[in-house]
């Protein structure tokens, strides 16, 4: 396969004469596509099937890529089996009869990097209120938690020395998570500065972001703060805590994070049911969000 995919590489570089940014973003779809197909045991591109890319359509949709990030992955792929046909090396085609996934509609919606930036700097970092609001916005998108993860958090689940969450998700199921050099920055300034004053009365229970009776946090509590920050950023989209999981997701994904990790990153059991991927070793997640997250 990587014979194949160095010819097409050459194929779009100069035969087809594309710009750099288009040749990254094709031969990246389908270096993804290739190596999906040697995890689920298919040694060749010339020997997939229809249900093999509509499998890993599917796979990077429960990721939360966008419904445009899903239809071109559909068109590079596409594009690699045309070329495969020009050249005579195979006469089928697996993404004939694969058209836009219908369930992309449906999607979320995902915040671009600009608007999650613009969220994150809407508190007022003078006040311990505001502080600790900074702190959770940069902590639920560098991690990718769901809401219920992040209110859940403990002081001792931060690993500063790692640069890791330890996380608790759905069915107690364990984790560990990489989290940016930023996010962690918010996240001891709030331990310092503003979290004493919230546990003046000593009954956090040592969840790490308190409301201001110095308790956890409900998730009606979060969701007020994000909705006064998205009013006051004048963004103009249908977001809830749970877009900034499918934003992290998705920046991971089009940057060209490997699938595996992000999906031990998220801690998708769902997906790990389809027996296709393998436990990976932490410093390989380390290493892909580091390099492809945009706070990485």
């Amino acid at each position: 396969m990587d014979d194949l995919f160095e010819q097409y590489k050459s194929y779009l570089l100069f035969e087809l004469n594309l710009t750099p940014n288009s040749v990254d973003a094709y031969t990246r779809d389908v270096r993804r596509y290739l190596d999906y197909l040697q995890r689920i045991g298919v040694q060749s591109a010339l020997d997939a099937k229809p249900s093999h890319v509509h499998r890993l359509v599917q796979l990077l949709s429960e990721l939360g890529l966008s419904a445009n990030s899903l239809a071109r992955n559909i068109s590079s792929i596409r594009g690699f089996y045309r070329f495969l046909i020009g050249e005579n090396l195979t006469a089928k085609d697996p993404t004939q009869h694969i058209d836009r996934p219908k369930l992309a509609r449906r999607l979320p919606s995902v915040l671009t990097y600009d608007e999650v930036k613009s969220l994150a700097e809407i508190p007022d970092t003078s006040t311990g209120l505001g502080l600790r609001n900074r702190a959770m916005i940069e902590t639920i998108y560098a991690s990718g938690l769901r809401i219920s993860e992040l209110l859940s958090l403990q002081l001792k689940s931060v690993y500063f020395d790692q640069n890791v969450l330890r996380v608790f998700g759905k069915g107690r199921k364990e984790r560990l998570v990489p989290i940016s050099d930023k996010a962690l920055g918010w996240i001891k300034r709030y331990l310092d500065e503003a979290r004493p004053a919230l546990d003046k009365r000593r009954q956090s229970q040592g969840i790490l972001f308190l409301n201001n009776r110095g308790t956890a946090m409900s998730r009606m509590g979060f969701w007020k703060i994000l909705d006064q920050c998205i009013q006051t950023a004048g963004i103009r989209k249908d977001i809830h805590p749970h877009t900034f999981r499918h934003s992290f997701a998705t920046h991971l994904l089009e940057n060209g994070a490997d699938l595996r990790a992000v999906q031990e990153m998220l801690g998708h059991a769902d997906i790990s049911t389809t027996q296709i991927y393998t436990h990976l070793d932490r410093s390989f997640l380390q290493q892909e969000y580091k390099t492809y997250h945009p706070r990485g």
